[in-house]
């Protein structure tokens, strides 16, 4: 799987796509992969700040129930709200349709603590 150039790569796998100060965000194609078929996703409240790491994600499948951590610190100014009745997006298109929120940047420099993509695919080729 080849992975975004032009997005930022957690270690807890969720992909950051840097747009005019805004963040868009979701899971990797390989957390989508290890989690299964996605059934449910609790999004954020609109206006909901965040700290970069925190939970503020709920992603279900029919596996188990997992955390989604802010990539970076910022608000909560936009959702995917066709994840509320499609949430197998996640699964389909994990890094375009089943993007999760849109978060405006706290820290704007915190994006250079994640890795490219070349770092991640290196990274969960090791996992």
């Amino acid at each position: 799987m080849a992975y975004p150039e032009k997005f930022r790569y957690s270690k807890e796998h969720e992909w950051v796509k840097q747009e005019d100060g805004k963040a868009r965000m979701g899971i990797t194609n390989y957390a989508q992969d290890e989690l299964g078929d996605v059934v449910y996703v609790e999004l954020p409240a609109m206006g909901a700040k965040v700290k970069a790491s925190d939970s503020f994600i709920t992603v279900e499948s029919v596996k188990a129930a997992s955390d989604v951590f802010a990539p970076v610190s910022g608000k909560v100014v936009e959702v995917n709200r066709e994840l509320e009745s499609h949430p197998e997006l996640v699964n389909q298109s994990p890094h375009e349709r089943g993007w999760m929120a849109v978060l405006e940047m706290a820290n704007p420099d915190e994006l250079d603590k994640l890795m490219t993509a070349e770092e991640y695919e290196e990274y969960v080729g090791e996992l």
